[in-house]
């Protein structure tokens, strides 16, 4: 169960993670034959339930790229059951407090680490050795995306068992009263998200970050995060498809 995403980190080097919020296995399968180191499929805010996320594991399975899952909320059924369908890795939305952190962890996790119920149906057959090595490899990343988590984020990062932090900027932003937005560049904005790494990094856990482009990512990478995402599937499609027509458009004025 060694993963492209351990074996990054394992080189001390930044992640690469690309976000499927379109509930389609094609779209999916095309984001998989692109270089990224894991692949998030989004049930908090994408357009996916559990039976799509399915659908898109086994689109992107055979591709080398590890697959994760965002859930809608910190709620050990979904957690449990997108493990058992194969993911290797949970982000949890809007955990606040290291009572969350443990509430997550345990759920990601099988006695005598947590209270995961066993029964990996698809996970079980594409790791043979499942229940042996999961409690070691499943990735665990709570998001840190409040000025209550950012306060607690001492407290989050030292929860035993958690693989690391995933900074949410833009609701991060609207908890302080800001404008949501992506790759913020507000100073009170990012010294919270600062403090967020500091913790991580004292903790000496890993810590990501939801990004718009791939200039801020590396500059996300060179302030210390371990792994950055690069937009979305869905803003990555309008981004292409807007940015041809506009030039099409324009040149059409033009004649």
């Amino acid at each position: 169960m060694e993963s492209r995403l351990h074996k990054v980190w394992g080189e001390n080097k930044g992640a690469l993670n690309g976000w499927l919020s379109i509930p389609s296995t094609v779209t999916a399968e095309f984001m998989a034959m692109q270089d990224f180191d894991s692949l998030t499929v989004d049930l908090q805010h994408g357009l996916v339930d559990y039976q799509t996320a399915l659908t898109l594991f086994q689109a992107v399975q055979g591709y080398g790229r590890t697959p994760l899952a965002r859930v809608p909320w910190n709620e050990p059924g979904i957690i449990m059951k997108l493990l058992d369908a194969g993911a290797l890795g949970i982000i949890c939305p809007m955990i606040n407090t290291a009572e969350d952190a443990k509430r997550f962890v345990g759920a990601c996790l099988y006695h005598p680490d947590g209270y995961r119920s066993t029964g990996p149906t698809r996970a079980g057959l594409l790791h043979p050795n499942y229940f042996g090595e999961a409690n070691r490899t499943i990735i665990s990343m709570a998001m840190i995306e409040t000025v209550q988590a950012v306060g607690n984020a001492d407290a989050i990062c030292s929860t035993p068992g958690l693989s690391g932090i995933y900074v949410g900027p833009s609701d991060l932003a609207v908890s302080m009263g800001k404008s949501p937005g992506m790759d913020p560049t507000d100073p009170e904005v990012i010294a919270n998200i600062d403090k967020a790494l500091a913790a991580a990094k004292k903790a000496g856990i890993k810590a990501g970050i939801h990004c718009l482009t791939p200039t801020y990512m590396r500059k996300m990478i060179e302030k210390g995060f371990d792994f950055t995402t690069l937009s979305s599937d869905v803003r990555l499609f309008i981004s292409g498809v807007a940015g041809d027509v506009k030039t099409f458009r324009d040149l059409e004025a033009g004649q």
